[in-house]
């Protein structure tokens, strides 16, 4: 992190890294197959962290929907409102790796019980869109706050999940 408000991604190199880590090259590519790895490893790591927040608060599965919507709506309104320069190079990052734990998080938890078959695996890759689409229109153009976007969101999430 220290790098990237040092140099910028782009400038960032695997040999700086290490460097700055006091890690070998070898035990970096034990690990990372490059930068970008890293970087998508970091987001997913600070995203965890976030929901795992948002979810000690949750109920029941509902809530842990509605939890999970704040959260990536927390998360992409933090990344935004860092710097913008670099923003478009991670948009890119960052959104396949949130909406990759969005669909984990729904097979593993919500819809566990329906079991890994294609429909349920359909349900988990649309829901998980949607959620970040909206969350990401919603940081470029707030309409409300993040409350009122999950409270519209959830009815709509839980069909395509369940179809109720």
């Amino acid at each position: 992190m220290e790098l990237l408000a040092e140099k910028g991604f782009e400038a960032i190199t695997v040999a700086d890294i290490t460097k700055r880590s006091t890690l070998h090259r070898a035990t970096f590519y034990g690990h990372f197959t490059d930068k970008f790895a890293l970087l998508e490893a970091k987001i997913g790591d600070d995203f965890q962290e976030m929901l795992d927040s948002r979810l000690a608060n949750a109920s029941n599965c509902q809530e842990g929907i509605r939890q999970l919507i704040l959260a990536v709506c927390d998360f992409f309104a933090r990344v935004s409102a860092g710097c913008q320069k670099h923003q478009r190079q991670f948009d890119p990052i960052m959104e396949t790796r949130i909406k990759a734990m969005v669909r984990d998080f729904l097979l593993k938890g919500p819809l566990r019980e329906q079991g890994a078959n294609a429909d349920t695996q359909l349900r988990a890759t649309m829901a998980s869109w949607a959620i970040c689409g909206a969350a990401r229109e919603w940081t470029r153009e707030p309409q409300g706050t993040t409350e009122d976007l999950a409270k519209a969101m959830l009815p709509r999430v839980v069909f395509t999940l369940h179809g109720e």
